[in-house]
């Protein structure tokens, strides 16, 4: 048990201990007395406790598991197999601090067209970063290409999601015979 959960097990058996003495106080006094109103007072200084016990019980409810490895996702299927070329225009950033070059290696978004994304990767090869803002030329597999490519034709235009937000732009410069 870390310090912190010592001391907190510690006020929660204090605050106890001042309910109960709270209640034997407001059991044995008369009616409308000050000595009943203070036990009152006494019994009240536990709900924050209550409040606290309740709220962390229904965040450990809700909490979830992490989530595991998709055995359907990228890391099944090994090798990358580029199934087009694609134009890519990486958004600039408000920020000076974020507004780095985009590094080499495997990167994972999603592309949407209209309203539908595809899980994809692209990779930039070593030493070829590239500034944000710049259009850059690169391969992209898709995890699903049987539902992804029917949408990605020759000049189709997309919009680059990561997370929640949308970085970058791009187009479809042309599909890969294999794909």
């Amino acid at each position: 048990m870390t310090t912190i959960q010592a001391r907190r097990r510690l006020i929660v058996i204090a605050l106890l201990c001042v309910a109960v003495g709270g209640a034997l106080l407001r059991h044995f006094a008369a009616p409308g007395s000050t000595a009943r109103d203070i036990g009152t007072l006494l019994m009240v200084l536990w709900l924050p406790v209550i409040g606290s016990v309740i709220a962390w019980l229904m965040a450990k409810r809700r909490r979830k598991a992490p989530a595991a490895a998709d055995p359907s996702g990228f890391e099944a299927k090994g090798a990358f197999h580029p199934h087009a070329l694609v134009e890519i225009t990486m958004r600039t950033s408000q920020l000076p601090s974020e507004d780095t070059p985009i590094a080499e290696g495997e990167h994972r978004c999603a592309l949407v067209v209209d309203n539908e994304g595809f899980s994809a990767r692209w990779f930039v090869a070593p030493g070829g970063a590239f500034r944000r803002g710049t259009a850059q030329a690169l391969e992209v597999e898709f995890l699903a290409p049987a539902v992804a490519l029917p949408r990605f034709q020759r000049d189709a235009a997309f919009r680059m999601l990561v997370g929640e937000s949308f970085v970058g732009d791009g187009r479809v410069l042309r599909l890969h015979d294999h794909a």
